[in-house]
């Protein structure tokens, strides 16, 4: 019997990981931002020193859990596969898009709906656009969009990220080598112990039920599928509980904490990382957890999300988050800053020629 052949198996696995993330909300992790895929690949980026955004610099436990936890349940499962070969360097690019078009809105899918789920308008602007560009990417799938098929490679392949992040982590507790903030999203997180062992519970969950915030909508515009997005709303209801429960709930556009309200800038940046995720084949946390599974494109496609993370901060692509007026100074609109307003632009030009260019020839009939 599968772990998940109901929908409601699907929908109480999102109420379990909704739980998951309140906890890692009360331990100490930055507000209105629980977990972020794209936001801790950064943090954990500067904490590597590829950037120097003092700030968002610290390696997040939660990114190794992902990917171990879905490596773990895969091989216990027998689940588990090595390959690799479906072209590797567009994968690395659009994990890099991904990521720019994630940083300009500030959040990755699952950080907006976790921002919808505390009553950021900001979020539900940034949604129109997510769908949009899921939208898009499928209109492409039904056109035959394909980056070819991967091949089955030895098993020792597959196990080099989750080995990797596991070894990196050691060596950043046992020799505090790497950059940590002082202040910022950086410096507010749970324990690390607490924080490994809820995401490693998340991986596992999220391989087992195929969770996908881009593969959710997707699926109901390819398939009128709604299972997938069973997930995605039964976490959104947890958290829109614990939020009013808590006093956390605001709905309003102004006073978000990490948010901006350059609508424009919110909806395109997350239609950028709507496209991609369709053409990379999941969004950034079901990259982690295909990478887990032992998928070397996915793999690849988290350095492009890491190193894509390191390229925004380094080159000022990143949204900066609105500030309200203080007796001191004026109030900061947040956004985008010009460098970003371009990249969002020409990620979007980029994507439509990597869908365009690798869609299947039909055979003409004879």
């Amino acid at each position: 019997m599968k772990l998940f052949d109901k929908t409601w198996k699907l929908a109480l696995s999102g109420v379990v990981i909704g739980l998951l993330v309140m906890l890692l909300a009360m331990s100490g992790n930055p507000a209105n931002m629980a977990i972020c895929v794209a936001c801790f690949i950064r943090d954990a980026a500067g904490a590597l020193k590829l950037h120097t955004a003092a700030p968002v610099q610290y390696f997040r436990p939660e990114i190794v859990g992902f990917v171990c936890g879905s490596f773990l349940i895969s091989v216990a499962t027998k689940e588990y596969r090595s390959t690799a070969g479906s072209a590797p360097m567009v994968r690395f690019l659009l994990g890099a898009v991904m990521m720019i078009g994630a940083l300009v809105f500030l959040g990755c899918p699952l950080r907006m709906v976790l921002r919808m789920s505390a009553g950021d308008l900001n979020a539900y602007v940034a949604l129109i656009g997510f769908a949009g560009g899921v939208a898009t990417g499928s209109c492409f799938l039904k056109k035959g969009f394909s980056l070819g098929r991967a091949y089955e490679t030895k098993s020792l392949s597959g196990a080099v990220l989750p080995v990797l992040l596991a070894a990196l982590l050691v060596i950043g507790v046992a020799t505090g080598a790497y950059a940590a903030s002082t202040e910022g999203p950086g410096s507010k997180h749970a324990p690390l112990l607490l924080a490994l062992v809820v995401a490693l519970v998340i991986g596992a969950l999220a391989q087992k039920s195929r969770m996908c915030f881009a593969g959710s909508i997707r699926d109901v515009i390819l398939m009128k599928n709604f299972d997938l997005l069973s997930i995605i709303a039964a976490l959104f209801v947890v958290m829109t509980v614990y939020n009013i429960a808590t006093g956390n709930f605001h709905l309003s556009f102004s006073g978000q904490p990490i948010a901006h309200s350059q609508h424009l800038w919110n909806i395109l940046g997350m239609y950028v990382v709507g496209f991609a995720a369709v053409l990379a084949g999941g969004c950034p946390l079901r990259q982690l957890i295909l990478a887990g599974q032992g998928s070397s494109d996915s793999a690849v496609t988290f350095l492009g999300m890491l190193l894509g993370a390191a390229f925004a901060h380094n080159f000022n692509l990143v949204g900066s988050a609105a500030k309200a007026a203080t007796a001191t100074d004026a109030a900061v609109p947040g956004g985008p800053a010009m460098p970003g307003k371009i990249a969002v632009i020409v990620c979007i030009v980029l994507l439509f020629v990597i869908a365009a260019t690798n869609l299947r020839r039909k055979k003409a009939a004879k």
